[in-house]
């Protein structure tokens, strides 16, 4: 099968590799649609795998093409979304029921194999089966969905909360489209790219500006999501909460990014900042969602390209071009 393989940082090329075999509990699953996401970024710059070569790609959906001797709930022929997380369920965190601070992380995609691949494998717990209406390679929007679903898990938002939003490329309209179903009183966004801000306007944010400054919100937010990863963005981001309110770290950053924080004001003004990893108990939450249609995937997929396009895909993504760019092999 084809394949794209980062070999070393820096390095990516559409290959021809072995066709995968599942495990007795594994499905090999022929990929409609694999997303590109920061994390391929990271892996791409040498950060997350722990060995090279991979397999990027950890949102995806398709077919179910193959069946290990021992999956019952699954049959060839099945559209499914593939949750990538891999725990090892014995670690202190996975016994906690944390299992995205596994001790022994893993994830399709990441450490593993993945979806940038005309076939890939995942193990039959871990795919959703799709409903008829759902189109498949949509449902690779399924992923990402789950990582939003999961930063509102640890927001907690409580109703009418003002909630600002760094970033307006794909996970950012994410976290916005949750925030209105929410509750969220207001939804103010931020983002230096105007095309991308264009679309959370279309999307119903309050405001949309490229500095929190033009936004006039005095007390600041009782909610404030860095969706970006940029270490200028989460700078201003923590200075732009309000009194009891809660900063997400929500957007991939590099390792080597630092911000500044005032002790004396997080006591004095009980700021709570917290940060949400990946997925944690809402990849199925996540399809139900997708199923009755909270995000249109129209709006949110603005690019799908060959599989053998994929390094450009990669340059495209990383130039801030489009929304949410998916392969299609």
């Amino acid at each position: 099968m084809k394949a794209a393989v980062i070999s070393s940082p820096g390095v990516v090329r559409v290959e021809t590799v072995e066709d995968p075999t599942p495990g007795p509990r594994d499905v090999v699953v022929r990929v409609a649609a694999c997303g590109l996401c920061g994390t391929d970024l990271h892996i791409l710059q040498g950060e997350f795998a722990p060995t090279l070569p991979i397999i990027p790609g950890h949102e995806f959906a398709g077919e179910v093409v193959a069946l290990g001797a021992e999956v019952r709930d699954l049959a060839v022929g099945d559209q499914v979304a593939a949750d990538p997380s891999l725990y090892c369920h014995e670690c202190h965190y996975c016994r906690l029921g944390r299992g995205n601070l596994c001790e022994r992380w893993a994830a399709i995609g990441v450490t593993v194999p993945g979806g940038a691949a005309e076939y890939a494998v995942a193990p039959a717990a871990n795919c959703v089966k799709l409903p008829e209406h759902v189109r498949t390679m949509d449902a690779a929007l399924i992923e990402p969905l789950s990582c939003a679903v999961r930063g509102y898990d640890v927001l907690r938002s409580r109703l009418a909360a003002q909630v600002l939003i760094y970033g307006s490329g794909t996970m950012g309209l994410m976290m916005l489209e949750l925030a209105k179903r929410t509750g969220a009183s207001v939804v103010d966004v931020v983002d230096i790219n105007s095309e991308r801000l264009a679309t959370a306007r279309s999307l119903g944010c309050t405001s949309a500006a490229t500095s929190a400054d033009e936004i006039l919100r005095p007390r600041g937010w009782d909610v404030v999501i860095d969706a970006t990863g940029n270490q200028q963005a989460i700078q201003d981001a923590i200075g732009r909460v309000g009194k009891g309110g809660t900063y997400l770290q929500f957007g991939v950053a590099d390792y080597a990014a630092r911000a500044t924080i005032e002790p004396y004001k997080i006591y004095n003004q009980e700021i709570t900042i917290t940060g949400s990893m990946a997925v944690l108990h809402s990849f199925e939450r996540a399809a139900d969602l997708f199923a009755t249609g909270v995000l249109d995937p129209e709006v949110f997929i603005s690019d799908r390209v060959p599989l053998d396009d994929y390094a450009a895909a990669l340059q495209q993504f990383q130039a801030g071009k489009g929304r949410k760019i998916q392969v299609v092999p």
